[in-house]
C-alpha cells in the first residue's frame, strides 16, 4: 500500500531546497547570544577612548569600531533596519565628536573629519546590498516552499486518483470481458473488444502513475538480494510466449545486487513491452546482464524500428509516445515507469538507438563497494532458480 506523501517533513523540504538555509537563518536570529551586542558595545567604548587617549593613533581604534560592526552585522542580517540605522547614526556622532574634540586640541589635522562620512557611505552600501540580499533569499525561500507543497499536492492527487479510479475500472473491465463472452454478431465482439482494451489501457496507466508519485517516498522500496541473470533469464521465459520475435540471451554475467525484486519485475516488463511493441516478427529481442566496476546492468536490445533523433530526448518524459510497429497504443508512462523505478535504486536507464537500427536500453543499478582483499560480498537468493532472495520482516 503507497502510503500519502502530501506533507513532506520540514527537515526534508530544507535540505532540498537552496533557500531554505538563509530562512532557517533569519530565524535563529532569535536566540542571538546577548553578550556578543554587549561585547561589540565594549569595543565600541573602548574604541571611543582609544581616539580620544592616543590622538596620534586615532586610525586604529577609529577602524577597529566600524570593521567590528561591520563583522557583527554580517552574522545579523535582518529585515529591521530601522535599529542598525539607530545604531550607525549614533556611531556616526561619537565618532565624529572623537575625532572633532582631537581636531580642536589640535591633535589632529581637521581632514580626518572626513573619514566619518566615508565609513558611513561604505557601510551605508553594504548595508543596502545585504539587506537586497536577504529579501532575495527570503522569497527564493517562500517560492521554493509553495513549489515542494504544489508537488507534493500533485503527487497525493495522483495517488488519490489512481487509487479511486482502480475499483471501477477493474469492475468495468470484469463485465465487459463478461459480455464479449456471450455477444454473438461479429460488430459486437468488434465493439467490446475496443471496450475491454481501452479498460484494460486505463488501468494500467492508473497503476503506473500510482507507481511513479509513490516513486520519492521512503519507503517505496524493499531491498533484497536480487540475482540480475537469473532475473533476466525468468524474465525471458515469462515473455517468450506472447510475442512472435526471435527472443535470445547474451552475456550473462553473475551479479547480485540489494533491489526491489517486485518493481525491477515492473521496469524490465515495461522495457520488454516497449521492444514487443516497436518490433515485428522475425525481429531479434536480446537480453543481457553486464558487471562493472561500479554498477550492474540490465540491457534490453531489439532490431526493430529504432527510435528517431528527435524523440530520444524527451522519450522517459510521462505520456511521450512514438510511432509503433506493431500499431498498439501505449501509455506513454511505461518509459517514464522504468526511469523512476532505476532513479528510486540510486540507478539511471539509457537508451541508444537509430531509425531502421534497432534500440539498446541499458538499465544500470549501482553494486555495493567490495571490501578489501575481496569482492563484494551479498546474501545469495532464496533457493536455486529464483532470482529474488526472501524478504526481511
Amino acid at each position: 500500500m503507497v502510503r500519502d506523501t502530501s506533507s513532506p517533513p520540514r527537515s526534508v523540504i530544507s535540505r532540498r531546497l537552496p533557500g531554505a538555509a538563509s530562512w532557517r537563518h533569519a530565524g535563529g536570529l532569535r536566540h542571538w547570544p546577548w553578550w556578543l551586542d554587549f561585547s561589540w558595545v565594549a569595543v565600541w567604548l573602548l574604541g571611543l577612548a582609544g581616539i580620544v587617549l592616543f590622538a596620534h593613533w586615532e586610525a586604529i581604534p577609529f577602524h577597529l569600531i566600524w570593521v567590528s560592526f561591520a563583522l557583527l552585522y554580517g552574522f545579523r542580517v535582518r529585515p529591521a533596519a530601522k535599529a542598525t540605522a539607530w545604531v550607525l547614526a549614533a556611531m556616526i556622532a561619537t565618532t565624529f565628536a572623537a575625532i572633532g574634540f582631537d581636531v580642536w586640541r589640535h591633535a589632529q589635522p581637521a581632514d580626518e573629519l572626513a573619514e566619518v562620512p566615508l565609513m558611513a557611505a561604505m557601510f551605508g552600501v553594504m548595508m543596502w546590498h545585504a539587506h537586497r540580499t536577504f529579501a532575495a533569499d527570503t522569497e527564493r525561500a517562500r517560492v521554493s516552499e509553495e513549489n515542494a507543497r504544489l508537488l507534493a499536492a500533485q503527487r497525493r492527487f495522483l495517488q488519490e486518483a489512481s487509487h479511486q479510479l482502480r475499483t471501477p475500472i477493474t469492475i468495468a473491465l470484469g463485465h465487459a470481458e463478461l459480455l464479449a463472452r456471450d455477444l454473438a454478431d461479429r460488430q459486437g465482439q468488434r465493439d467490446i473488444r475496443v471496450v475491454v482494451g481501452e479498460l484494460t489501457r486505463l488501468k494500467s496507466l492508473g497503476e503506473r502513475l500510482l507507481i511513479i508519485a509513490a516513486s520519492e517516498n521512503p519507503d517505496f522500496l524493499r531491498p533484497q538480494p536480487v540475482a540480475l541473470d537469473s532475473f533476466v533469464m525468468e524474465a525471458l521465459r515469462r515473455w517468450r510466449p506472447t510475442a512472435e520475435r526471435l527472443w535470445q540471451l547474451g552475456r550473462l554475467d553473475a551479479a547480485t545486487v540489494q533491489a526491489d525484486c517486485e518493481r525491477l519485475r515492473l521496469a524490465i516488463d515495461a522495457l520488454l513491452e516497449n521492444a514487443v511493441q516497436h518490433t515485428g516478427p522475425g525481429d531479434v529481442i536480446r537480453l543481457s546482464v553486464l558487471l562493472g566496476a561500479h554498477t550492474a546492468s540490465m540491457i534490453i536490445e531489439d532490431t526493430g524500428a529504432g527510435i528517431p533523433r528527435s524523440e530520444l530526448a524527451r522519450i522517459f518524459d510521462r505520456f511521450a509516445t512514438g510511432s509503433s510497429a506493431t500499431g498498439h497504443r501505449g501509455t506513454g508512462l511505461g518509459l517514464a515507469l522504468v526511469r523512476a523505478i532505476a532513479r528510486g535504486h540510486g540507478g539511471e536507464v539509457r537508451v541508444r538507438s537509430a531509425p531502421a537500427a534497432g534500440s539498446r536500453f541499458e538499465f544500470m543499478l549501482p553494486v555495493t563497494a567490495p571490501p578489501v582483499g575481496g569482492p563484494a560480498q551479498l546474501p545469495a537468493p532464496a533457493r536455486a532458480g529464483d532470482p529474488c532472495g526472501s524478504r526481511q520482516p
